[in-house]
């Protein structure tokens, strides 16, 4: 969403909450960065350290900085999304300069990088029961997917990628256009009195 005529950025839902047995949070606004080349070669492993202070994550994974305030890579992560596609994830305001350093790291090389940032959505469910919430709606066992790990898959009828932030957050990206329905699948998964109690 462009600044046009001072009016303020804003995220898909604009930070909208739900507190069931699990949180629902949209998180506002993330930068994102779709990078598409080699990802094996030196070149761009070069590219996404210098960038993000994070190395390229191998198969179906994500390498995430610290979370901390300070620090070179804090508030990113870098996911494996295909085997030829990463997506980049940095605060909102440091994209520019992320695109920045990897189109200097890369120049003269065979890549795509594309701010995505305002094309997609981000929430994260929290509590005991996060999986359980995704598990309702994803054809995957959230009580094997480890962290560190990455899926692209479904919740219900709209594609979304999830990974484990820690042991009680799980984090989801889908496209922005179908935010308002991401939201209410995770909304009514975690309805309390709708638990099942599976995975905790």
């Amino acid at each position: 969403m462009s600044n046009t005529e001072n009016r303020s950025l804003v995220s898909a839902l604009e930070g909208a909450t739900y507190q069931g047995f699990a949180e629902v949070r949209e998180i506002g606004l993330q930068g994102m960065i779709t990078l598409r080349g080699d990802l094996g070669s030196k070149e761009m492993q070069a590219a996404v350290k210098k960038s993000t202070g994070l190395a390229v994550p191998q198969q179906r994974r994500i390498n995430q900085g610290t979370g901390k305030n300070t620090g070179k890579n804090a508030g990113k992560a870098v996911a494996w999304m295909s085997p030829d596609e990463m997506l980049v994830m940095v605060p909102y305001d440091a994209v520019a300069e992320c695109l920045a350093a990897i189109d200097k790291a890369l120049n003269g090389r065979h890549y795509m990088a594309v701010d995505v940032s305002d094309a997609r959505a981000v929430f994260q469910v929290s509590g005991g029961a996060a999986g359980e919430v995704i598990a309702k709606l994803a054809p995957i066992d959230m009580g094997a997917l480890e962290q560190g790990e990455i899926r692209r898959s479904r919740l219900a009828q709209i594609p979304a990628a999830f990974w484990w932030v820690d042991g009680d957050t799980v984090q989801v990206v889908c496209f922005r256009s179908v935010a308002q329905y991401g939201f209410d699948l995770l909304k009514t998964a975690a309805e309390t009195g709708t638990e099942v109690g599976f995975i905790a």
